[in-house]
């Protein structure tokens, strides 16, 4: 090569160098923008908390006042379920949009159990973070394998001291990339041991004498608190209530001192905020169970850019639905078939939206010896659950069984626990029909009333059809039909 074709080699290259970086410092300044420009979003998940102890749900005992703030400002659903009232399982549908069934993540984790997500599932963070949105956790985990539900950045602070693990999110806050932050408390499940001595004393939920670092102690009365109707009025279960409610006025400190740090940073007004629960109070008739108790819950919206206030939204909604809702308020784009979920993103702040009347429940196990699959839907004012292992007792969680709440009926023979008969709990029918219009309470079961035979069909093949399209292998249980079986050969 001569002299003048080198140089006129080396110019071209020079050139092609140069156009490259601008092109490429364009594209960053994009980017740049539609990042700056997309909210952060905080997912704030409890555990074990139900709709019935929060100040803003109508509680007047309990001393909530950061998370009723927070509806105060924003959306308080009066409908959102979980699909399965088991802490990973619940989890996994959270950070998936996809009911369990269809995704291997049958019930616990840890341990022995080793229920484990596929691993072609592309989970909610996965996806933030190729948007590039900084992700990260801190609290408790409860899903695998890492993997599917990999963050960027994983906190450590401990969970049951929520004003600790706020202290801890700060950098995170105070991020120049748009950040999506999964915050979740050990509290208010039942701390360890579970097992009581004697055994009248009640669970401490976490609680200690000492207290934590940064947090006010407020200690209830057990005469005070308020009895649910499916829970005994017993002194076991009063004694329980109150340690569960100082447990969760701790989460509620910690979230005020989260918000506070959203504040400083300067971030309130572009900041998409959600509390929920991944199920309902650890007590017997709620967590394990797909009683309204199990997986009714709290869900509280804060969404900067939405101008009401105050707002009590009455649709129906889903853990399943929320992974497509966040990548929606988080302009990421997807296909809606990747997911058994809908964005709700655009009826956040509408009362009464129409088409809005119906949802799903699956539930197959919650330890790995408690298998106990049961299917729901509801579907207006009608719930209808269908018990495929009817056959079998009832499991019982450990947590649950220990508990001085149980307990206390167990040992003394008692024929009732809340508004159930104990044999009617332990030993529940295949189906159960209830209108919740009349009937909140699930103690009226109209599946063997002739009246409502066309309602209980009518139920029951919508079920079939939401097994077929979400691939529920216990589909299988109607008919013995085997065709989603597959070939049992990885392809």
């Amino acid at each position: 090569m001569d002299f003048k074709s080198g140089n006129k080699t080396f110019l071209v290259l020079l050139l092609y160098f140069l156009l490259h970086l601008s092109c490429t410092n364009k594209t960053k300044k994009v980017d740049d923008k539609v990042n700056h420009n997309r909210p952060n979003v905080i997912l704030f998940v409890a555990d074990d908390h139900g709709t019935d102890a929060l100040g803003c749900y109508g509680n007047p005992i309990i001393k909530t006042p950061n998370l009723d703030k927070l509806a105060s400002e924003g959306v308080l659903f009066n409908n959102a379920y979980c699909t399965s009232a088991s802490c990973a399982a619940s989890r996994s549908v959270i950070l998936s949009g996809k009911f369990g069934h269809a995704t291997g993540s049958y019930g616990h984790v840890h341990d022995y159990h080793h229920f484990s997500t596929f691993n072609n599932v592309k989970s909610l963070s996965n996806r933030l973070s190729e948007a590039g949105y900084l992700t990260a956790r801190i609290g408790k985990y409860h899903v695998a394998p890492e993997q599917v539900y990999l963050f960027d950045e994983v906190l450590k602070a401990n969970p049951r001291n929520t004003v600790e693990m706020a202290n801890t999110c700060v950098d995170v806050i105070n991020s120049e990339k748009p950040f999506f932050l999964y915050f979740c408390t050990d509290d208010p499940h039942r701390g360890h041991p579970f097992n009581p001595d004697p055994w009248d004393a009640p669970n401490t939920f976490g609680n200690k004498k000492e207290g934590y670092a940064g947090v006010e102690q407020i200690i209830y009365k057990p005469e005070e608190v308020l009895v649910p109707e499916f829970l005994p009025d017993t002194k076991q279960s009063r004694e329980e209530i109150a340690q569960y409610y100082q447990s969760i006025s701790r989460i509620d400190q910690g979230f005020g001192k989260l918000m506070s740090h959203l504040k400083d940073a300067g971030k309130l007004d572009n900041t998409i905020v959600i509390y929920i629960s991944d199920n309902g109070m650890a007590f017997p008739g709620a967590k394990t169970t797909v009683y309204e108790p199990g997986i009714k819950l709290p869900c509280i919206i804060k969404d900067p850019t939405k101008t009401k206030k105050g707002v009590v939204n009455n649709a129906r909604i889903s853990w399943v639905d929320l992974t497509p809702t966040i990548l929606d308020m988080a302009e990421v784009d997807y296909e809606s078939n990747d997911f058994h979920g809908k964005s709700f993103k655009g009826i956040v702040d509408v009362e009464n939206p129409e088409g809005w009347d119906q949802i799903y429940a699956s539930h197959t196990f919650h330890e790995i010896t408690m298998y106990y699959p049961m299917r729901v839907i509801i579907d207006g004012n009608y719930k209808l659950i269908w018990n495929i292992a009817y056959r079998l007792e009832y499991p019982f969680a450990s947590d649950l069984w220990a508990a001085s709440t149980w307990q206390s009926i167990y040992r003394n023979d008692e024929a009732y626990f809340g508004n159930k008969r104990v044999k009617d709990y332990m030993f529940r029918p295949e189906f159960e029909l209830f209108d919740l219009s009349k009937d909140p309470d699930e103690s009226n079961n109209l599946a063997e009333n002739e009246d409502f035979k066309g309602v209980l069909e009518l139920l029951k093949n919508k079920m079939k059809a939401f097994q077929l399209k979400t691939q529920d292998p216990w589909l299988i249980m109607w008919d013995h039909d085997s065709s989603l079986q597959g070939t049992g050969v990885n392809l």
